[in-house]
């Protein structure tokens, strides 16, 4: 047999962990990751190389119910990876036990109709006794006649070698489409623009960081150094969520910038200036032009 490669959508409802096995399979932090849901917007690649295939995985926006303009583009999003992949990771993680969430009952309604092999990754198994994980195992395959079901936790590694021989069962042969050191499709300037959304979702209030969006004005390395000068600003749609975003005395600001400062020099390797503004541009994630703007963009 020789070289296998294909690519691979991750589904699921948000916060149950996709973004955490994508950073678990290749090894890097591909995906910002929060306790928050609705944290990832964009399909994102992740890459996982080795002797014998190349697997790229697409890391999913939740699929929910949408209230605005952003929320549909990523629901959309989502469903656009079905009909770009050779093999759908559908996955999900308790909430109660005996009933499975009825955003999983929507989206396995939509796999149905799939014609590409299915497997459901039941994540943080290890939250849940091992009757628990018999339990879930037994109620989606009652759903769906998925080709795999696997149990695994991906904030552990716990099972997800197996998972990665499984998925490579199904691949095909075919070339190596990304150099075998690359991890993810994202540029250095979108990695940015994602660890300043990842410390505003950790640091601040819960309807706040959703209502915000970042872009990444100028990208720059300093001609006479090894040193990157970053300048982005942070979109809101509410005045008064810029005044919790700067917080007093621009406390909040300044700690925004420090923790992603940080996070870029380990992500790029590099010594970062990194200069952040606010601005309110009011109902933003209804805003077409805005969407654009900030990458997105309508899926065809």
């Amino acid at each position: 047999m020789g070289f296998k490669s294909g690519f691979i959508s991750v589904v699921g409802r948000p916060n149950v962990g996709k973004s955490t096995l994508n950073n678990r399979i290749t090894g890097e932090k591909v995906s910002i990751v929060t306790p928050k849901p609705q944290t990832t917007r964009k399909n994102i690649k992740a890459i996982y190389t080795d002797k014998e295939c190349q697997m790229i995985f697409l890391d999913t926006p939740g699929i929910h119910m949408p209230h605005n303009k952003l929320g549909q583009y990523m629901v959309e999003s989502a469903k656009s990876a079905f009909s770009e992949t050779d093999l759908i990771l559908f996955i999900t993680a308790p909430k109660r036990s005996g009933v499975i969430p009825d955003e999983d009952k929507i989206i396995i309604e939509l796999l149905k109709e799939v014609k590409l092999p299915r497997i459901c990754v039941i994540n943080k198994c290890d939250t849940i006794s091992q009757e628990v994980v018999a339990e879930y195992i037994t109620m989606y395959s009652e759903q769906l006649e998925f080709d795999e079901i696997v149990p695994i936790s991906a904030e552990n590694g716990k099972n997800v070698d197996m998972l990665k021989d499984i998925v490579k069962k199904y691949l095909s042969e075919g070339p190596m489409y990304y150099d075998e050191d690359e991890m993810t499709d994202q540029t250095e300037r979108e990695i940015a623009g994602e660890i300043i959304r990842e410390k505003m979702l950790f640091l601040l209030q819960e309807e706040v960081p959703h209502c915000a969006a970042v872009e990444v004005e100028s990208f720059k390395q300093r001609e006479d150094k090894e040193l990157l000068d970053i300048s982005a600003v942070i979109y809101c749609d509410k005045n008064s969520h810029k005044g919790i975003i700067i917080g007093k005395n621009g406390d909040m600001l300044k700690r925004i910038g420090t923790e992603a400062r940080k996070s870029m020099e380990h992500a790029l390797q590099m010594k970062v200036n990194l200069k952040l503004w606010v601005k309110v541009k009011e109902d933003w994630r209804n805003d077409n032009n805005v969407l654009g703007t900030l990458g997105y963009k309508k899926q065809k």
